[in-house]
């Protein structure tokens, strides 16, 4: 059973950072792609960023240059690197997991991921 863990959300101040992990177990974690999607109260759920297998990185314009990606396959955990945090980046930010091992490719669907995490909370206070 594959589990996705969120953690690192909190309430910050405009201008802040934050860094959210997530925690996988079930499979083996370096061969599948991981993203961090959210969602905004009233909102559809959004693509935030990806990280796929093999360490590339795509993100949503949205967040480019402010947020950072990455991975530690070692630890089985990605990471969502904030800064120059704004209030419009508040939202439940959820990492997610795709079905098949070794893809490529900017993974910015919902419908590309198969395991989702429970969410955490990222309020940015103006």
């Amino acid at each position: 059973q594959v589990l996705l863990v969120e953690s690192g959300g909190g309430l910050v101040q405009a201008g802040g950072s934050l860094r959210l992990s997530c925690a996988a177990s079930g499979r083996t974690f370096s061969i599948y792609t991981m993203g961090w999607f959210r969602q905004a109260p009233g909102k559809e759920r959004e693509f935030v960023a990806t990280i796929t297998w093999s360490g590339g990185t795509y993100y949503a314009d949205s967040v480019k240059g402010r947020f950072t990606i990455s991975r530690d396959n070692a630890k089985n955990t990605a990471y969502l690197q904030m800064n120059s945090l704004k209030p419009e980046d508040t939202a439940v930010y959820y990492c997610a997991s795709t079905a098949s091992a070794y893809s490529s490719g900017s993974h910015s669907s919902k419908g590309q991921y198969a395991y989702w995490g429970q969410g955490t909370q990222v309020t940015v206070s103006s």
